[in-house]
């Protein structure tokens, strides 16, 4: 089937813009909230906003064999499932409605009102892209190795994950979530093939991780080479129109311009941002490297976190975060590291959990950090409450959550960081039975505290 809908000599009986993005051959799908609170499917020609749940209403999708509430939805779900056979048909439909020549809907003023709105009457819902499918790969950004692949599970989890922290900063109602397995679980072999028309071997390699790793003999896997394909396929698939990541994203980013150029659509804007260095000092921000602050962090665990990264790191936090200008840093640079420091955190803080809680957070720290106090508020754990192993504090510490293993907490004895009442503790292996009958505070490095009680 031809895809008229993108003949050049096509016009259209609404007003299009010189240089507009959106001219008749374009054509892009999303959702939108029309004056009437009504959420839709849409397109756009010109700066007219189309209902498309409207137009299949009122019939003019009859012929094209969609399901009765198929542009009625919240989600381009069931649409894009559908396939390119129907985006096909309801794209030239569209065009047709549309062309300068077809008098159906331009002359009928009762449709035109509940169909075609301007552009600033109507509010888009913002995509949000879960790469669930791409996930499973691994991206090779920044990699001197091929990435484990992850299972199904793990995938699904992650996003789970991703979305708790995407909705602190992002309106839920607004949103669609959209996961690129929609459009690559059903992408056949000859489709994938044909994909890799569009790169060759030596522009990949100009790719910075991959050069690198090229010239030091270290191995690339075709399932790498094909990660920047099938990331800057979904800007295709979504119709992007600008695309946002981390400046270790360009190349992927420009893939999905160059995708879309070669498909006739207009190339998305690439805006790309500065990383943000982990709390090592070293590497970037990650769950990958463990190194990471979480927008559902507990306010106490975002404020300690925050407090733990490095004098000189903590600029950039400033700088990125915090959006502060150059001139307001160097006012801070003649404070002490510790307290332009604590101000970070707060700040950091309040974005989440309000002024009332960082401030909280703020004399907590300094009571137990700067003034060597115990904190108010401390977990608890008694040993006499039928554990099933021995009431050494190995096994008491163990069955307390606050260690990531029994390994930890001998590493920490052993080098001196463990302290009962204030007294260094030499051996996991002590009976707290044996101990006085008052509840003892323990305190394992900076952070963990502990009051055992009988």
């Amino acid at each position: 089937m031809s895809n008229i809908a993108n003949d050049p000599k096509r016009t259209s009986w609404i007003n299009v813009p010189t240089k507009s993005d959106f001219p008749i051959q374009n054509i892009p799908f999303g959702v939108f909230i029309t004056k009437n609170d009504d959420i839709t499917i849409g397109t756009r020609i010109g700066d007219t906003a189309i209902d498309m749940g409207a137009l299949q209403r009122l019939g003019y999708f009859k012929g094209i064999e969609l399901t009765d509430d198929m542009f009625m939805q919240d989600t381009l779900n069931d649409f894009i499932s559908d396939g390119k056979k129907t985006w096909r048909l309801v794209r030239n439909r569209i065009a047709d409605i549309f062309d300068a020549k077809n008098p159906k809907l331009r002359d009928n003023e009762k449709h035109r009102k509940v169909v075609i709105f301007n552009i600033d009457e109507v509010e888009m819902q913002l995509p949000v892209l879960i790469g669930d499918y791409t996930a499973r790969i691994g991206d090779p950004s920044g990699r001197s190795e091929l990435r484990p692949e992850l299972t199904e599970s793990a995938v699904n989890q992650n996003a789970t994950t991703y979305l708790e922290q995407a909705f602190k900063i992002l309106d839920e109602s607004k949103t669609v979530v959209r996961r690129n397995s929609e459009w690559f679980g059903e992408m056949s072999f000859a489709d994938a093939l044909s994909l890799t028309r569009s790169m060759t071997v030596a522009r990949m390699l100009e790719r910075d991780d991959f050069e690198k790793r090229f010239k030091s003999n270290q191995p690339i896997s075709m399932v790498e080479f094909m990660y920047p394909l099938i990331q800057g396929y979904d800007s295709i698939v979504l119709e992007s129109d600008v695309e946002l990541g981390g400046n270790d994203q360009l190349f992927n980013m420009l893939v999905g311009r160059n995708l879309q150029k070669e498909k006739g659509l207009p190339p998305q804007a690439v805006i790309t941002l500065p990383l943000l260095v982990g709390l090592d000092g070293s590497k970037k921000m990650s769950k990958s490297y463990d190194n990471y602050i979480a927008f559902n962090d507990s306010a106490k665990d975002m404020f300690g976190k925050t407090m733990s990264i490095s004098d000189e790191v903590m600029w950039d936090y400033y700088r990125l975060l915090l959006l502060k200008e150059e001139s307001e840093l160097m006012g801070l640079k003649h404070s002490h590291p510790m307290e332009t420091k604590k101000q970070l955190a707060r700040e950091l803080t309040s974005v989440f959990f309000g002024d009332k809680r960082a401030d909280e957070e703020l004399s907590a720290f300094s009571q137990v950090f700067s003034k060597g106090e115990d904190p108010k508020d401390m977990p608890e754990i008694s040993f006499s409450q039928g554990f099933s192993q021995p009431p050494t504090l190995l096994n008491i510490l163990s069955e307390s959550g606050l260690f990531e293993s029994k390994g930890q907490i001998r590493r920490l004895i052993k080098q001196g960081a463990v302290k009962l009442d204030g007294e260094k503790v030499d051996s996991p292996d002590i009976d707290l039975t044996t101990l006085s009958a008052s509840p003892k505070i323990l305190k394992a490095g900076k952070k963990i505290f502990l009051r055992i009680k009988p």
